[in-house]
């Protein structure tokens, strides 16, 4: 008998965390998240739940875990949009429309009972986690920053009448086959011709105290307008800086500052952390703690992050600096090659700038969205 539980108890926190990590045990190219970050949500002071509300629900076959959901409804960005939404995110299970159609039925009822008419995802509390659904590039390593999902998801999610909203593309970024120096030399023009010049940090805690504001306030309002985003709340903040603080290293951030010293643009990369993470299902063992410092010191990899541009300066070639910053990070530090996570495939200007590399599409995701039908009385009664 197949039956969905809304996630209580520990054991079902339990059985909800652990879900995917057993799904995928034996695939090469699954990614855990961290699993101590992942376990806050079910803490009543978590990050987000100043801002949103959320639910869990466990599918079970005969005493047997099959499936997971997880919907937010994140109000914050719905009354930015006027919207009535509920995200849905860390969808899991086997491949079985039934446990699928039970997990989105009761997803979906919630979502009535909030008085919100739209179902969408996959989407996090906020853009800083996992989203979008995997549909092309299985056969690749997943990052530490997006979730794997296998290919059957896709057709269990359609079949529910969820239909495309949105796509990004994802790439694997390496050195040009012939590099003549034109794009040094063009950034190099870009920072003089503007007077603009990198900002200076002599520590990570140097860094956040002389750029932190600026630098949430320029995010803030370069992706105010992207498919997802909500504004960076107090909390959100802290938590970001807790994994600069981690995991990044300043010879992978750069600030370009103006000549008043304004930050006009930031970009950050960072190791991936992928093999490291893998072994030890997301948990930082002591083992995984000394695999994670080995990767951040000697990488092979490089995971793009946030880049951001004043929008009063978008137009005046200073993404140019910020590839030609990312191409001495792979030539100087002997990366074999750098993946830039989610572009949404209509960001022209993000996807241009890749031209300027040997550039290999090799991934695709999708948010799906669902508008939900108005059911009467009578047929609410009888769904609960």
């Amino acid at each position: 008998m197949l039956t969905v539980e809304t996630v209580k108890t520990k054991q079902q926190q339990k059985d909800f965390l652990n879900f995917p990590l057993k799904l995928y045990r034996d695939n090469p190219n699954f990614v855990p998240p961290l699993y101590g970050d992942e376990k806050k949500m079910f803490r009543p002071d978590y990050v987000y739940y100043d801002t949103c509300e959320a639910e869990c629900w466990n599918a079970y076959r005969d005493g047997r875990m099959v499936g997971r959901i997880q919907g937010i409804l994140q109000k914050a960005h719905n009354a930015k949009t006027g919207e009535k939404r509920v995200r849905f995110t860390r969808f899991d299970a086997v491949d079985d429309q039934a446990v699928a159609d039970a997990l989105f039925g009761a997803l979906e009822r919630w979502t009535r009972e909030k008085g919100m008419d739209t179902v969408c995802g996959p989407l996090g509390f906020s853009d800083l986690e996992r989203e979008g659904l995997l549909i092309e590039g299985f056969e690749e390593l997943a990052t530490f920053e997006e979730q794997y999902n296998a290919p059957y998801y896709q057709g269990l999610i359609e079949h529910l009448g969820y239909r495309k909203e949105v796509d990004w593309e994802e790439r694997k970024i390496y050195l040009p086959e012939h590099d003549d120096g034109s794009l040094e030399k063009m950034a190099d023009y870009v920072m003089k011709r503007y007077n603009l010049h990198f900002g200076p940090a002599r520590s990570k805690r140097d860094f956040i105290r002389r750029y932190g504001d600026e630098f949430f306030a320029l995010l803030d309002e370069s992706y105010k307008d992207i498919y997802g985003t909500v504004p960076f709340t107090k909390g959100m903040k802290e938590m970001l800086i807790d994994n600069f603080m981690l995991i990044i290293e300043l010879k992978y951030v750069g600030v370009i500052l103006d000549e008043h010293d304004k930050l006009v643009c930031l970009g950050l990369c960072f190791p991936s952390l992928s093999r490291a993470l893998q072994k030890s299902g997301g948990r930082l063992t002591p083992a995984a703690l000394v695999r994670v410092l080995r990767d951040i010191k000697h990488p092979r990899i490089l995971d793009l992050g946030l880049v951001a541009v004043d929008p009063e300066w978008a137009n005046r070639g200073v993404a140019t600096v910020v590839s030609a910053h990312i191409l001495r990070l792979l030539r100087e530090q002997g990366v074999e090659y750098a993946e830039t996570n989610l572009n949404l495939e209509d960001n022209r200007a993000i996807i241009n700038q890749w031209k300027r590399f040997h550039a290999v599409q090799h991934k695709k995701r999708r948010s799906f969205v669902k508008k939900l039908t108005v059911h009467s009385a009578a047929e609410s009664e009888t769904e609960s």
